[in-house]
């Protein structure tokens, strides 16, 4: 479902992100009035204006039309905007942001493990040096810091910020995928194939690619899965603090963050509808996770095995 919804989101709301919030002053939406019995015509922003969620008095809830006869599937936001499609937008923003920034720490994990697996001795011992200066700093004071930082760089107008977030996740996140895929990588290095492949003069490079690097992918495909789960939960957090990506770029995290005044009034489902879909989008991405494990590695503890397997395809 939430892949459905990033992927289909310009068809999924019920009105466009720029008509919603961008610009909404320059579109006009027709309506019924029956005060003087005629079709008239208003500006989105007007009607936006007319449309406000901000307690009990004023406040157009979930599944309901507005007195515009504009529908809203989740309600409105405490400026008027439909939150439906702030939401389906927003997951096009999560999705593409989390898995990028996944796709470029397994990258990273994986040519590390393979070069520290296949030379060993000091090659080895320095990259557990680093992903061990890396795991030691504080994660989120680190986000923080290089977002807050990288703020007036260009590289931060990227994706509304998004691929700076990305490349921050990657760069911080993948010591702990690194050290997921070190021990099986050592193990795969040690089989008689590999030293087949040395004396038969075979590059390196080559050998990690061809005879190393499918016996990891699988626990690439379970550490990614369950690691995706995170990043979105990390974005939302940034959003929430008014960092990350940049508004009025819609993003999760920032419907909650607007709506946490509301939470005790009418108004409830600025905060919790979003709040809602995180949970089940995470729990989803670590159920997929340890789904793969289990396909992967049937013998392993989640699967009902008395121990755990090989798994990754070794």
């Amino acid at each position: 479902m939430f892949v459905t919804m990033a992927v289909f989101a310009p068809a999924l709301g019920p009105t466009t992100v720029d008509q919603n919030m961008r610009n909404s002053y320059g579109y006009e939406t027709k309506y019924w009035d029956s005060d003087s019995g005629s079709v008239e015509t208003i500006l989105v922003g007007d009607a936006n204006l007319g449309s406000l969620s901000q307690g009990n008095d004023r406040n157009i809830g979930p599944w309901t039309y507005d007195d515009y006869g504009r529908f809203h599937p989740f309600g409105t936001m405490q400026d008027g905007s439909d939150l439906f499609t702030f939401l389906v937008v927003g997951s096009r923003i999560s999705l593409v942001i989390g898995v990028l920034s996944v796709a470029l720490s397994a990258s990273i994990a994986a040519t590390l493990a393979l070069t520290s697996a296949y030379y060993k001795g000091r090659v080895d011992l320095s990259m557990v040096l680093i992903s061990d200066a890396v795991m030691a700093m504080p994660q989120l004071l680190l986000l923080i810091m290089l977002t807050t930082v990288l703020r007036e760089s260009w590289i931060n107008e990227v994706y509304s910020g998004g691929f700076l977030l990305a490349l921050i996740f990657a760069f911080t996140g993948w010591t702990y995928m690194w050290r997921s895929i070190r021990g099986p990588a050592l193990q795969i290095s040690e089989r008689e194939w590999i030293d087949a492949a040395r004396s038969f003069g075979q590059r390196p490079t080559t050998i990690m690619r061809k005879h190393m690097l499918p016996y990891v992918t699988g626990y690439l495909l379970i550490y990614g899965s369950m690691t995706l789960g995170g990043a979105i939960i990390s974005i939302a957090g940034l959003s929430f603090l008014g960092l990350g990506v940049a508004p009025p770029t819609p993003e999760w995290g920032r419907a909650v963050n607007l709506g946490q005044n509301y939470v005790r009034t009418g108004s409830w489902h600025i905060s919790l509808i979003p709040g809602i879909l995180i949970t089940l989008v995470v729990t989803g991405f670590n159920a997929l996770g340890d789904g793969i494990r289990d396909a992967i590695d049937p013998q392993s503890d989640s699967a009902g095995g008395e121990t755990a397997g090989a798994g990754g395809g070794a």
